[in-house]
């Protein structure tokens, strides 16, 4: 990373509680959209052109989340880069977007209106918790790459904010696995080996809470912390995912250690709490199955959700409608899955590319989702002159129309207003 440093002492966020940032009572102002899944969705928009452009020749998605407010989403890749993807038309009705198949599609349905090169592999991002693209103030979010600090970019300018750095006992800087906000937004957690650090979000630099994950007698997660995930009903309780295959919930309070969690066979790479906070799904690589948990009666798991992750340490990351109801995931098959949480009964699935769909994430409050999809290739033969060709439903992404029933949607600020293509090196 070639950009200077910026000036760690500027406060680089609104603080949430001092002033009126209320992103959790949104859901008074509106009723959420009833989705249908007994028919597959349209497919509005789709990405994998410009993405081919990358001097990496081997480059793939890694991952995709979209905005809290969801005016835009935010892509990862192989080649280092961070894409974000405004979302047009946002206050408008999608009706006549029309489907277009891959074989017919030439390009991209538009370019990524901000490009971020990160100096090494990503490890993880997140969004800030209150953003909002009525308030570029907000409109940041945080990266964590291998050797370096944690970023904290404009999410307008792409512009570096500020870093929050972690140091070792040799007074060397260490790089998080995992990062995420708090659900208040003033502190920012960050995974390490056997440890966590709590940054406060208002004072960057190398001041930090250093807190173990493992106890006095040895108790609680003895690998690197993967997964960090908030109970959205700000009971203050967080979990962890570790690649020693545990899941720990801790209270955010004194990170005291609730309880531990086992029964995953792969490491862990990903944990969610359900809507109301009284479940927690978790899933590992190379583990075919999401775990679902009560955490409040933790003597076993509740059931089992099948994906076809078999074969794959990727990181393939699920997620939970607004209304709660359902959850989709991924796959090696490039397939969606849908489950309905209540039951825990398989629902429905649509083919959503023909390559892994490692990331699959609805929008926060309108029927829509979007997929990313993409896995290594090894490179051909020295004595083959054929290059590696994909077809446009192989390392791309795509944003998906489910039909709904009932629900209105709430003015969003259209991000592509404010925005033009930019890259940050």
């Amino acid at each position: 990373m070639t950009m200077g440093e910026p000036d760690e002492e500027r406060e680089t966020l609104p603080n949430p509680e001092n002033e009126s940032y209320e992103l959790a009572s949104r859901a008074d102002d509106f009723s959420w959209p009833q989705l249908r899944f007994d028919a597959p969705p349209r497919k509005l928009y789709h990405f994998f052109h410009q993405f081919r452009g990358s001097s990496n020749t081997n480059n793939f998605f890694k991952g995709l989340k979209w905005s809290p407010d969801g005016s835009c989403f935010l892509t990862s890749s192989e080649d280092n880069t961070l894409r974000l993807f405004g979302l047009p038309d946002i206050n408008g009705s999608s009706q006549d977007s029309g489907y277009v198949s891959t074989d017919e599609l030439a390009t991209d349905s538009y370019l990524s209106s901000l490009i971020v090169n990160e100096g090494e592999s990503v490890y993880d991002y997140c969004w800030y918790p209150y953003m909002s693209a009525s308030d570029p103030t907000t409109c940041v979010f945080t990266s964590t790459t291998r050797d370096h600090p944690i970023h904290l970019w404009d999410a307008i300018s792409g512009e570096l904010r500020c870093t929050y750095r972690a140091y070792d006992a040799m007074d060397e800087i260490t790089a998080a696995f995992s990062v995420s906000f708090n659900p208040s937004g003033t502190k920012l957690y960050a995974g390490y080996n056997k440890s966590l650090r709590v940054f406060d979000v208002h004072r960057p630099g190398r001041d930090f809470e250093q807190r173990s994950t493992l106890q006095g007698n040895k108790e609680g997660q003895s690998g690197i912390v993967s997964a960090i995930s908030f109970c959205p009903t700000y009971s203050g309780m967080f979990a962890t995912g570790s690649y020693d295959q545990t899941v720990a919930i801790y209270s955010e309070a004194n990170t005291e250690l609730l309880f531990v969690l086992y029964g995953q066979t792969g490491g862990v790479t990903h944990v969610l709490f359900s809507k109301d906070g009284n479940y927690l799904y978790t899933g590992g690589r190379k583990d075919p199955y999401i775990l679902c948990w009560d955490i409040r009666n933790t003597d076993g798991i509740v059931y089992k959700l099948y994906r076809s992750t078999e074969q794959t340490n990727q990181r393939v990351s699920f997620d939970i409608e607004p209304c709660g109801r359902h959850l989709g995931t991924g796959g090696q098959d490039g397939k969606v899955h849908i489950y309905d949480l209540q039951t825990g009964q398989w629902v429905s699935s649509f083919q959503a590319a023909c390559d892994t769909v490692n990331s699959f994430c609805f929008h926060p409050h309108r029927p829509l989702a979007a997929t990313a999809s993409g896995q290594r290739r090894f490179a051909l033969p020295e004595c083959c002159d054929e290059d590696l060709i994909l077809g446009g439903d192989e390392n791309c992404a795509s944003v998906w129309e489910f039909s709904c029933t009932s629900g209105e949607y709430p003015a969003v600020l259209d991000y592509n207003e404010s925005t033009t293509e930019t890259e940050t090196h």
